[in-house]
């Protein structure tokens, strides 16, 4: 070990020793353009008299410059192209500089690479399993596009456990293109003879394919990597659908229409409902009985409104019975009919992506150019012993209940667990929450969860945090939960559960993991900011496509989906996550845009926050319904709105002025401008405004005025 220790220690002085008589000596003036073009007649002279002695040196320089990563390579390119001529300058400079190249790699790897990989195995795992994978595409398209100088590169890799003789011949391919535009480019430099010289047309070609070349590369790189997955697979001679679309969700509805809009031929599968579970088992019927809920709670409050008596009478029939009405009045929207009259063919079935081109779907084979993958998300339910042998629901199956249950447990404390544990309660379930962590609705600043926890219990709603589901127990007249709290079981009777802890996205059953698609770490299809996935011609989005998992992101993402997948390469654009509004439609409503505090303390960005309370709102008094707040997070000393976080009455309707803000860089100074609406709850915005408007008031210019109209009176 310290022979070893003491070879590295002599390996790097010599370098260093190397490095610092290059600084020393200031060899780097004869790399120079000046230099070179007043030696070039001497240079010309002396090649001729020794041409392989020249060349022999010249390579020996160009490994020694790229060996030790020292400035002047590009140089030196342009003068092998000026001195040597094009094809022997691009033979020399391409076998140097990779030979350069796989010595600064192997130095590297041995002075630090070793012990760096054990010093930060966990650390680098990922990245050698990336390297591991597609290695070989990455070194390649830093070779032909570089991102990063080249002896960063060199250096980089060193800590990778790529193979020598593979980094060597996929740099000295990744590199040839650059080398041979640089030598071309000296060859026409050498031609110049005088301030004309520099029009010619051959050193403006010269300059037009150092232009174009990272680009053309990057594109001919990118085709490549992605054609290559469809070289095994037959392709049409013509396609039935210019896109077919699995799944008739949110995601899948947008798509089509899109597509359907601009005249592609376009097919939607749909194996089960029309509308997805948006329409069917989640924000329709939900948001329905969240309304039949806050009439109930309205009616409770009565007196609040100055009505001495009033009283209501729950049939819990009726009232899903309203729910699946609502939902049936929606349908419309959603329908086969009203899909088939915008040009699509709707077809009910199972979809089955045999290959990249083709769609099985009622025993038909179905051709396509491109498929776009929507069959979006369902509820987790985890494995927790004696779960299956309760009476339990998901936010798909709560809307079979009949009859209303005496006594609810609900597993969840996020979105949906809070909205469906408030409306259940309302109605006039006895509900127990229950919460893992610390709090519900966790995603949420903590002041925000104090609130809602706080109306929960106002709704008689057992909230249970810190509590953690270890198992369900029953006998013939009894079920129970069995939690862990504070290193104790607690036992929680109940009549039915609902399991609300998260949705899984939907990735099986329709042939892609046969086909090899990837899946990402979060169970989601895997894409990129194009939203393709690693078939160039295959497309995802919505809840199977995450991050979000938000009815409005996946019409979002739907957009970008179709219009790639149909005009792809023409033109195709990024996803633009940039600005993602949500709202949790509890009482009080909670809905956000940006960053909030926690997610500004944890990614370290510097912000300011101004408040406004709604209590003190006329429209809010007027409604009794003056609680919550805004709360806005601003770049230090500007107005620029980096998050907003609502939390009250009609919170989801609020906070459309801030997504429009932050979208188009409109600032609280313009919102205190804007004329509002007395008396409505939208002035909250405009007073939250002006009280960041005080907060950075110019004290010195105001006391500068109190003096002048304190002139004035005199």
């Amino acid at each position: 070990m310290l022979q070893k220790n003491l070879k590295k220690f002599v390996l790097l002085s010599i370098v260093i020793g190397l490095i610092g008589t290059f600084f020393i000596l200031d060899i780097g003036q004869y790399l120079s353009l000046a230099y070179i073009q007043e030696q070039q007649s001497q240079f010309a002279l002396f090649y001729e008299a020794h041409r392989y002695q020249t060349l022999a040196v010249y390579a020996l320089a160009y490994i020694a410059v790229t060996a030790l990563s020292l400035p002047g390579a590009a140089v030196m390119t342009l003068l092998g192209g000026g001195l040597f001529g094009f094809v022997q300058a691009l033979i020399v400079v391409s076998f140097a500089s990779t030979i350069g190249a796989t010595l600064a790699f192997l130095v590297a790897r041995y002075l630090v690479g070793e012990s760096l990989q054990k010093k930060y195995k966990h650390k680098l795992d990922a990245f050698n399993k990336g390297v591991e994978k597609e290695g070989l595409y990455y070194l390649f398209t830093l070779r032909l596009v570089p991102v990063f100088p080249f002896f960063m590169i060199n250096l980089l890799m060193g800590l990778t456990k790529i193979k020598t003789v593979t980094y060597y011949w996929v740099s000295q391919l990744g590199m040839l293109p650059g080398t041979a535009a640089y030598v071309y480019a000296g060859t026409e430099l050498a031609k110049i003879d005088s301030i004309k010289g520099i029009l010619s047309p051959g050193l403006i070609t010269a300059f037009i394919i150092l232009g174009f070349l990272p680009l053309l590369s990057k594109r001919l790189v990118e085709f490549t990597r992605f054609r290559k997955k469809l070289w095994k697979y037959k392709k049409p001679k013509c396609f039935d659908y210019n896109m077919v679309v699995i799944g008739g969700g949110a995601a899948g509805l947008v798509t089509s229409y899109i597509a359907a809009a601009v005249n592609a031929k376009v097919a939607l599968i749909e194996k089960n409902k029309m509308g997805g579970d948006c329409l069917n088992t989640g924000c329709v019927p939900s948001k329905a009985i969240i309304r039949s809920a806050k009439i109930l709670n309205y009616i409770k409050r009565h007196k609040e409104f100055g009505i001495e008596e009033a009283e209501a009478k729950v049939n819990f029939k009726e009232i899903m019975a309203r729910v699946h009405q609502v939902i049936k009045d929606i349908e419309p929207h959603d329908s086969v009919e009203r899909y088939t009259d915008l040009g699509v063919n709707c077809i009910s079935g199972t979809a089955k992506v045999i290959d990249p081109y083709r769609i099985e779907v009622n025993g038909k084979q179905l051709t396509t150019k491109n498929i776009v993958i929507a069959t979006g998300a369902r509820p987790f339910v985890p494995d927790i012993p004696g779960l299956n042998n309760v009476k339990y629901y998901t936010s798909d199956t709560i809307w079979n209940l009949k009859e209303l249950p005496t006594r609810l447990l609900v597993l969840g404390g996020g979105p949906i667990g809070c909205e469906l544990t408030q409306a259940f309660a309302r109605i006039g379930s006895q509900v127990t929450q229950i919460e893992m962590m610390d709090r519900i609705m966790g995603r949420e600043d903590e002041d925000v969860s104090v609130l809602v926890t706080e109306n929960f219990k106002k709704d008689g709603i057992d909230v249970r945090v810190n509590h953690k589901a270890l198992r369900f127990e029953t006998n013939s007249d009894m079920q129970c939960l069995v939690c862990e709290h504070k290193g104790e079981e607690i036992s929680i009777e109940f009549d039915a559960v609902l399991v609300a802890i998260g949705r899984r996205p939907n990735v099986n059953g329709f042939g892609l993991q046969e086909l090899g698609v990837e899946i990402s770490d979060r169970g989601t299809i895997q894409a990129d900011e194009f939203l393709r996935t690693n078939y160039p011609n295959i497309y995802v989005c919505g809840d199977v496509a995450g991050p979000y998992q938000f009815t409005h992101t996946a019409a979002h993402q739907a957009w970008y989906a179709a219009v790639n997948a149909l005009f792809s390469p023409l033109k195709k654009f990024k996803v633009d996550y940039r600005v993602i509004p949500w709202s949790s439609f509890t009482d009080p409503e909670v809905a956000r845009v940006g960053l909030n505090e926690r997610d500004a303390h944890e990614q370290g960005i510097p912000h300011e926050v101004t408040t406004y309370s709604i209590d003190d709102l006329d429209r809010a008094i007027a409604d009794s319904e003056n609680h919550g707040f805004i709360k806005v997070l601003t770049v230090p000393g500007k107005d620029k709105i980096l998050g907003v976080t609502i939390v009250g009455h009609h919170a989801g309707d609020l906070i459309a002025e801030y997504v429009l803000a932050i979208k188009h860089g409109i600032g609280l100074n313009k919102i205190l401008g804007t004329i509002h609406i007395y008396p409505t709850l939208a002035e909250s915005n405009k007073y939250v405004a002006g009280n960041w408007k005080r907060a950075h008031a110019p004290t010195t210019i105001l006391n500068w005025l109190e003096k002048f109209h304190n002139w004035r009176r005199s």
